[in-house]
């Protein structure tokens, strides 16, 4: 891998922007389906990136079956899910049928995959700034024939492909330019998350601390770590994202006393607004994966299983293009609503049960008298079966 240098001309059959899970699974895919790959990203790797750390069952049996699944020397076993709500409800529900997740940090998570697409052929060039897409409008239909990055030398420079990938994350310069995707209104939530060490009382299951305006996640990492993410409806604490977690953690009942002894190992991280929303996944010439194929918030957990399973599902529409000649976008857009269609709709009712104050003590109440109803939320949400 060449790193900070622009690639060198030379004739591609796709082109992916974004070496995250997305980019480089559709890469590796690519490239084992006989496809001429570049894959392209500003950042170097490893590096870090916020997250919530862990892989639902789901998310592991993609893997699995893409023969993806050489992460665990590097990741811990996630039984099932801890779910807290008001006025001192909880419960701990383990993943049913033997399943179960993993938690991994993220930066070894993404340089794994990216190993992957090396080893698949895949020529990776780091440090590389797509700038915007290459677009022919002579046609009576615009279509995306390559990229523009930024050369060494500050110029651009025009990369043709026949298809390219955007899987660049929730800013994504690519779907930005093509006006495909935008930050809603509603919902908006913003989130601040961070390493510690010495929180008491980790075990290997998940945790969601759901509250009014606010939900903490909490999931045991490598190295003896806890991930301590706050995701909430305002900024409030963003010029001092420290202060912010540590004041959600000492406000919080379930929390507070774990983290007594606790020390923050580095400096946490803040994002948002969480929320995407893509117009389409794709236009001709050009296929979008990841976050930039739509992204809500990491509330249940299943981020990198739309990740995971949407680059895999690009990377097959672009193969069947590129043999038929057929519209990738379309085949991608039918495929997707098949794969996702079902689970949007249950995060759906699930943020909008978290979003109002009443149904939150209402699930509370349900989480006592009623148990079971949490351990299948928890196998939904876990995507346990898929």
């Amino acid at each position: 891998m060449r790193r900070g240098e622009a690639p060198r001309l030379m004739m591609f059959d796709v082109i992916v922007c974004g070496a995250g899970p997305a980019g480089s699974v559709a890469a590796t895919m690519l490239a084992r389906g006989g496809a001429r790959v570049l894959l392209i990203d500003r950042a170097r790797f490893p590096r870090d990136k916020l997250c919530g750390d862990t892989l639902n069952p789901g998310t592991l049996a993609v893997l699995r079956r893409l023969a993806l699944e050489n992460i665990s020397s590097l990741s811990l076993p996630i039984e099932g899910m801890i779910v807290s709500g008001e006025r001192g409800a909880r419960i701990r529900a383990r993943y049913r049928r033997g399943a179960r997740g993993v938690s991994i940090l993220r930066r070894d998570l993404d340089l794994t995959l990216l190993e992957s697409a090396v080893a698949s052929g895949v020529r990776v060039e780091l440090g590389v700034v797509a700038r915007r897409p290459l677009v022919d409008s002579e046609g009576a239909t615009p279509r995306v024939r390559g990229v523009v990055v930024a050369g060494r030398d500050g110029r651009d420079l025009r990369i043709p492909a026949p298809i390219v990938i955007a899987a660049d994350g929730r800013r994504s310069r690519l779907a930005l330019a093509l006006h495909l995707i935008r930050h809603p209104p509603r919902p908006r939530r913003w989130a601040i998350g961070g390493y510690f060490d010495g929180v008491t009382g980790m075990s290997a299951f998940g945790e969601m601390h759901v509250r009014r305006g606010r939900y903490v996640g909490v999931a045991p990492v490598p190295n003896g770590l806890a991930n301590i993410c706050c995701v909430s409806e305002t900024t409030d604490g963003f010029n001092d994202p420290a202060g912010a977690l540590w004041a959600a953690i000492g406000a919080d009942a379930a929390l507070a006393e774990r983290c007594v002894g606790a020390r923050l190992v580095d400096a946490p991280t803040s994002m948002g607004p969480l929320a995407v929303e893509a117009a389409a996944c794709g236009v001709p010439g050009l296929l979008l994966a990841g976050d930039a194929a739509g992204f809500i918030d990491p509330m249940t957990g299943d981020g990198l299983r739309f990740a995971v399973q949407g680059g895999e599902l690009a990377a097959r529409a672009a193969l069947a293009s590129l043999a038929d000649g057929r519209a990738a976008h379309r085949r991608l857009a039918t495929w997707r609503r098949h794969a996702f269609a079902r689970k949007h709709r249950f995060n759906r009712a699930l943020r909008s049960i978290v979003a109002v104050p009443s149904t939150v003590v209402a699930a509370s109440r349900v989480a006592r008298v009623a148990p079971w109803a949490i351990r299948r939320l928890v196998d939904v949400a876990g995507d346990v079966g898929l």
